[in-house]
């Protein structure tokens, strides 16, 4: 018998019939203890694909190899959590690196015993241009493992990272890590190599003095790499953390619509608020707290009339947050004319994002009610047609539903407050049945 073999090969499985006796259970099945009915075929196909190593008279699994293990864990990267960029490393700019780095290989000392000057000299050189190689590569093989990849991120994180940094920027400054590494120990290993073949104590010397001016002319070089993963690590971590399981409210709508100062009122999210267009230029977070419950509250940049291809990340960025997460929506309008956006406009925006995210929990809110006029608000660029009933109404009043609000004069602030808890009561409701329809279907 070979040394590795299988369980149906080592014992003897006993047949259907022995199982059962004089069952009166169908054919195929067997009875265990806990009265609980399986099928034979499954039991002895699983008994023959599993393969064991005879040790001893025991029986252990064989190891997994490494590209088993890699393909084991990608496979069970999960998508569905938040939280990759909190969990990046510090990391070092490039200077204090080659520092320390030059600083810890020079206290290398040649291994003692060792008489002969030159023997000495070399195995000293050698040591320490090897010491200063593993220095500067091994945090950079570090960062290297513990920056994500963009493909294992949650869809929402992925887009923060394509819209903020730009797209192909993450992987670019990646590469660039990993080819500084390469290069890094590529030289290092070469000029460690040449001292330790050294003749004389001068040639060791000579060559020791060459191998560290080389490697620190390479990384002083090439070391922007490291700083620009800096930079990128220092935006990803202060990306506001979300959490899938609280229920958000996410605030919509134009630029300049009174979002932001919306924002204040309802959490403890302090943007910034100013009488000009796109004031938010990124996503920020609040919280709310009802009755001792915990909500999320999200400004987001302003949309504007065109079709996706045309808007900029700060727009894209607003798509993102609607589209990878789990948000009840408050649209904001602004009917007065101060936002710089025609009613019209706003009315064409809002039908299409309404359209878009129609599985969303709505709540509409009309802003700066204290200004609005008793007719209209008509813009030179307004698309005036009479006969569009629902857009007439809508620069009116606005949305059928929506409350007017005031932040100056607090004007229906009471009754949003009220209107929201009862949005995001009912969106975390909404995230608990979902769970549990993803664990029946786990069951199942």
């Amino acid at each position: 018998m070979s040394k590795a073999s299988t369980l149906f090969q080592l014992c003897h499985t006993p047949s259907t019939t022995s199982l059962l006796g004089t069952s009166k259970f169908p054919r195929g099945l067997y009875m265990l203890r806990g009265w609980k009915v399986y099928p034979t075929l499954y039991f002895c196909k699983s008994v023959q694909t599993t393969t064991y190593e005879v040790v001893s008279a025991s029986y252990v699994p064989t190891a997994q190899t490494k590209e088993e293990k890699e393909i084991k864990d990608k496979s069970s990267a999960k998508l569905d959590t938040v939280g990759a960029f909190q969990k990046l490393p510090m990391v070092m700019p490039s200077v204090d690196i080659l520092y320390s780095a030059l600083k810890k290989a020079k206290r290398v000392s040649p291994t003692q015993g060792i008489a002969n000057i030159a023997k000495r000299e070399r195995n000293r050189g050698a040591k320490q241009l090897d010491a200063l190689m593993k220095e500067l590569a091994v945090p950079l093989r570090t960062y290297l493992e513990d920056f994500p990849k963009k493909k294992y991120l949650h869809p929402y994180e992925r887009s923060l990272v394509e819209l903020t940094l730009g797209d192909g920027n993450y992987e670019e400054v990646l590469g660039r890590v990993n080819a500084l590494r390469k290069n890094v120990v590529s030289v290092g290993k070469e000029h460690a190599s040449l001292c330790a073949k050294s003749l004389t104590k001068r040639e060791a010397e000579e060559r020791l003095s060459e191998g560290m001016k080389k490697i620190e002319e390479i990384f002083s070089c090439e070391g922007k790499a490291v700083d620009a993963l800096l930079h990128i690590a220092k935006t990803l971590r202060a990306m506001p953390v979300v959490d899938l399981e609280t229920p958000t409210l996410c605030l919509v709508g134009a630029p300049n619509v009174g979002k932001s100062s919306l924002v204040r009122i309802l959490s403890t999210g302090k943007p910034e608020v100013c009488n000009y267009p796109f004031t938010t230029r990124g996503i920020l977070m609040g919280h709310i707290v009802f009755n001792y419950q915990n909500f999320q509250v999200t400004d987001t940049p302003g949309l504007l009339k065109r079709c996706d291809e045309d808007r900029n990340n700060l727009e894209k960025l607003t798509l993102a947050v609607l589209s990878h997460l789990p948000t009840a929506i408050l649209y904001v309008h602004d009917l007065s004319g101060e936002c710089g956006t025609s009613p019209s406009d706003q009315f064409v925006i809002y039908k299409e994002i309404k359209e878009r995210f129609a599985d969303h929990l709505w709540l509409d809110v009309v802003s700066k009610c204290d200004l609005l006029h008793k007719s209209p608000v008509v813009f030179v660029t307004d698309n005036d047609n009479p006969d569009h009933v629902e857009l007439a109404r809508y620069r009116k009043l606005g949305p059928d539903g929506a409350i007017h609000v005031s932040v100056k004069s607090e004007a229906g602030l009471s009754e949003l407050k009220v209107r929201v808890h009862e949005l995001l009561t009912s969106q975390m409701a909404k995230i608990s049945s979902q769970e549990s329809n993803q664990e029946n279907l786990v069951i199942t």
